[in-house]
């Protein structure tokens, strides 16, 4: 590892460290804020696919930013991320910590470019590290995406009216494309939904304000990275 990517990693280190410590410390304050960053009322109040998954969240948050790039050149990102692929355009840095195997890309793979349904997005090297089943797909549109237990147990969670006393997490990864500004623009809107059995509530709530600095960042990855290659494009 070179001094200027050792020197890298310890900022994002430092940056992610301190924006995590500080939101685990002002979470019961900041809930509200964190869990709609970025979106509008319109935008936490409408409806999104993949809602039907998770028929009752007990956590659920919908978080959105304005990229300066038509969609087809946001999609190219957001389709090929996840570990071994894309990354997670993130805090590498602090998933590394985890020995999750985490690298960003700073171009588009073309052969990370297609999805279909059934389609596995690992969260780490591991067969034993979480990962997420794609649930519905559309190029430049949308992704849905299930928390689906590990690689190595497969584990889709059946939809319940009500949760079992122990032993049962459902959750949501949603993602909307949405065109702004005529088309020159986009809207990139997600959204989470959480429900899980009663002994898992005080875990949740420690893992939602570390999402939320990962995923902002995330959001942020995306954006610098669309907006680059919209650039380029206009400039020649």
């Amino acid at each position: 590892m070179s001094t200027r990517t050792r020197t890298a990693a310890w900022a994002q280190l430092l940056a992610g460290g301190a924006l995590i410590a500080g939101t685990l410390a002002g979470a019961p304050l900041l809930r509200r804020r964190y869990n709609r960053w970025g979106a509008t009322d319109a935008e936490l109040a409408r409806s999104m696919p993949g809602d039907e998954l998770v028929l009752r969240p007990k956590l659920t948050y919908t978080r959105a930013i304005t990229v300066d790039a038509p969609r087809g050149d946001v999609w190219p990102w957001l389709v090929q991320y996840g570990q071994g692929r894309g990354g997670f355009y993130s805090y590498d840095a602090v998933e590394n910590l985890l020995g999750l195997g985490i690298h960003s890309a700073e171009e588009v793979l073309p052969e990370h470019q297609h999805l279909a349904v059934g389609d596995l997005i690992r969260s780490g090297g591991r067969d034993t590290y979480p990962c997420w089943m794609v649930m519905q797909v559309e190029p430049s549109s949308t992704l849905v995406l299930q928390g689906a237990g590990t690689p190595a147990k497969v584990d889709v969670p059946e939809i319940v009216d009500e949760v079992p006393e122990r032993g049962y997490v459902a959750s949501t990864w949603q993602w909307l494309l949405e065109p702004a500004d005529g088309g020159r623009r986009t809207r990139l809107i997600v959204r989470g939904r959480n429900t899980y059995s009663p002994r898992q509530g005080v875990l949740w709530h420690v893992i939602e304000p570390l999402n939320f600095v990962m995923e902002r960042k995330m959001l942020l990855g995306i954006k610098a990275r669309a907006e680059a290659v919209a650039g380029r494009e206009a400039a020649g």
